[in-house]
C-alpha cells in the first residue's frame, strides 16, 4: 500500500475514531466509558495542541458543570515521560475546566500513537467541532505540512475538507500579524480576512471593514484599489442607521454579549449576530428555545 492511500486512510480512521469517543453524549445515552482515572496533576497538555486560545467564560461555565456532573466525556491521552503519566491528545478544555473545578482525578482514555498521529487527532477533533478560530486552524494545517510532510489534498482527505478550503486557511498566514490578532478576536470574519491577502494595505483596508461594518464583496471592492484611495473611495455601504437601530443593537448585543448587527430592507430585514465560541451558539440556542 503506498504512503498517500495509507495516508487517506488513516485519516478517515481517526476521524472515526475521534467520533466515536469524544462526541458529546445525548441525554438517553450513558457516558462513553473511560480507561481508567489518573491524577489530574499526571496529565500534561500537548504543547502542539493547534488550539491555543480557551475562553475564560466557556471554562467558568465548564467547571460549574463538572463539578455538579463530573467528567462526563473522558480525555483522550497517551503515554508521556514517567510511568504513569500522560500527555492529552483530544480534551484540553475539558482537563483546563477539571482543575478549575477543584478535580483530584480525571477519567482518561488511553491511545498509544506516535507524534504524527497526536497531531492528526489533535487537529480533526478542534476542526469537526469548530473549536479553532481560523488562525489556529491555518497553524495547525501548516504544521501537518512542516513536519509530516503533508500536501493539500491530504490535508483535505485527512480533515473531511475540501482543497480548496484547505488552500483559503492557509493563505491566512499570509496576513500580518495585526489582522491576524482580529481574526483571533472575531472582529473579522475568515471571509473578510481572505480579501486583504495581496491587498496593497491591508490593514488599513481591515481597520476600515470594522469601522464601517462592510460586507466581503465591498471589502473586495477596496482590495483592488491602490492604497492611496482607501479612504477617498467610498464603499457602497448600507444606509446609514438611525438612532433608534442603534440603540437596540447595542442593547441586544449587551443582553446576550454578542455583536448584533440589524439591517432593515423594504418590507423587513434581518438580524445578524456574531459569535466567537461554539458555547456562546449554544447559549444562544438555549435562550432561544426557552
Amino acid at each position: 500500500m503506498n504512503e498517500d492511500l495509507s495516508r487517506r486512510r488513516l485519516g478517515r480512521g481517526l476521524a472515526a475514531l475521534i467520533g466515536e469517543m469524544d462526541k458529546p453524549a445525548a441525554p438517553a445515552q450513558q457516558p462513553i466509558s473511560s480507561d481508567r482515572n489518573v491524577p489530574i496533576e499526571f496529565v500534561s497538555p500537548n504543547p502542539k495542541n493547534p488550539r491555543r486560545n480557551f475562553g475564560d467564560a466557556e471554562l467558568t461555565d465548564l467547571a460549574q458543570s463538572i463539578r455538579e456532573h463530573g467528567v462526563v466525556q473522558p480525555v483522550v491521552v497517551r503515554p508521556a515521560g514517567a510511568a504513569g503519566h500522560y500527555e492529552i491528545i483530544a480534551g484540553e478544555r475539558r482537563w483546563r475546566a477539571a482543575q478549575r473545578a477543584g478535580l483530584v482525578e480525571i477519567p482518561v482514555i488511553v491511545r498509544d500513537v506516535n507524534d504524527r498521529t497526536a497531531l492528526e487527532l489533535a487537529i480533526i477533533e478542534n476542526v469537526q467541532r469548530t473549536d479553532l478560530n481560523p488562525v489556529e486552524e491555518a497553524l495547525g494545517y501548516q504544521q501537518l505540512i512542516d513536519e509530516h510532510s503533508y500536501t493539500q489534498a491530504d490535508l483535505g482527505q485527512v480533515i473531511g475538507k475540501s482543497r480548496s478550503h484547505v488552500a483559503n486557511t492557509l493563505r491566512l498566514l499570509k496576513l500580518p500579524d495585526v489582522i491576524r490578532d482580529m481574526l483571533v478576536d472575531g472582529e473579522l470574519s475568515a471571509g473578510h480576512a481572505r480579501t486583504l491577502v495581496g491587498a496593497a494595505d491591508p490593514a488599513a483596508l481591515a481597520k476600515r471593514i470594522v469601522e464601517e461594518g462592510l460586507s466581503v464583496r465591498q471589502a473586495e471592492a477596496l482590495a483592488q484599489l491602490p492604497p492611496e484611495s482607501i479612504h477617498e473611495v467610498k464603499a457602497s455601504a448600507p444606509v446609514e442607521k438611525d438612532a433608534d437601530t442603534l440603540a437596540l443593537e447595542k442593547l441586544l448585543s449587551d443582553v446576550t454579549g454578542m455583536r448584533i448587527a440589524i439591517a432593515h430592507k423594504n418590507k423587513g430585514g434581518e438580524v445578524r449576530i456574531a459569535y466567537k465560541t461554539l458555547e456562546q451558539l449554544d447559549d444562544l440556542c438555549r435562550r432561544l428555545k426557552s
